[in-house]
């Protein structure tokens, strides 16, 4: 899955690729290395929009991550005390252990199904997650040195994931309207589309096997503004980037409350990753330490 994202995009960049100079006055949400999901904060959202013209264009708005349902279906969220507590691990009425539903992230594969909260929004509210790279774990049983078996408890390594050559791209998302039923606050909420892992991921996230559906400019721009039947929605929900276009490397394990998070660390102890091709393994050593992905 995908639960930690970056927006850090210089604005010259920003304006040079996409040309939206109206939203140079917000540049201050684009400056952030990593974004926690299980916040539930605001993340930088691209939705279709259309001038007087009725020609096409885009505009970047925050929305909070976390699809909210609508009120009247499952889980039937009315207010922002049930969203609250709905979300995080917690009692019902009974007293019985109920799992949370941060609904942070969509899987491609179940995302029109009729039963799904994510339906509607992914036939009529498809929009694109800005992203600077996004962070997953990969799980290491190590060996038992005394046994000679595999511990059960994994070591985990972080690692930065983006694209060659590319300062930011777009991921796929979906979104939704939520009002609070009591206090009547409007909020745009947004879920990032996963899919199935390609051959590099499912060694990074060794665990699920999944990752965002990063998209190329041409699907990204097919996925907001294309009028799409449910066949090519489900195509472009469910694609693939090819591994050999992504970038990564590994971070230090508590790079999440480091000053500078973005910084390579090299460990003598991991195994290198291997795809068809040879071996992925891109760590660098401590003293020749890269700071970041593009």
């Amino acid at each position: 899955m995908c639960y930690y994202n970056g927006q850090k995009v210089t604005r010259d960049e920003f304006i040079r690729l996409k040309h939206l100079e109206k939203l140079v006055s917000k540049y201050q949400f684009l400056n952030r290395d990593v974004i926690n999901g299980f916040d539930f904060g605001k993340s930088a959202v691209l939705i279709p929009t259309k001038k007087e013209n009725g020609q096409e264009d885009v505009e970047l708005v925050q929305m909070e991550w976390g699809f909210i349902p609508d009120p009247l279906t499952w889980p039937f969220w009315e207010t922002r005390e049930q969203v609250n507590v709905g979300r995080y691990p917690h009692k019902d009425h009974r007293g019985n252990f109920v799992e949370g539903l941060n609904f942070l992230n969509a899987v491609s594969e179940e995302i029109l199904f009729k039963n799904k909260v994510y339906r509607k929004a992914a036939i009529d509210r498809r929009c694109l997650f800005l992203s600077s790279g996004f962070y997953e774990w990969r799980h290491i049983f190590p060996i038992n040195k005394k046994t000679g078996e595999r511990r059960k408890t994994s070591v985990k390594y972080p690692y930065r994931i983006g694209l060659k050559d590319r300062e930011f791209f777009w991921m796929a998302g979906i979104w939704q309207q939520w009002e609070d039923a009591e206090t009547g606050e409007v909020v745009d909420t947004a879920a990032i589309v996963t899919t199935k892992a390609n051959q590099l991921m499912k060694q990074i996230h060794n665990t699920k096997e999944r990752q965002p559906t990063m998209l190329s400019d041409g699907l990204a721009w097919e996925w907001i503004f294309g009028s799409l039947n449910e066949k090519r929605i489900q195509e472009i929900a469910s694609w693939q980037i090819p591994y050999e276009e992504l970038d990564y490397y590994t971070l230090a394990k508590d790079f999440l409350s480091s000053h500078d998070p973005l910084k390579s660390y090299y460990y003598h102890d991991l195994p290198p990753l291997e795809v068809p091709g040879g071996d992925l393994n891109t760590a660098v050593p401590a003293g020749d330490q890269q700071l970041g992905l593009f």
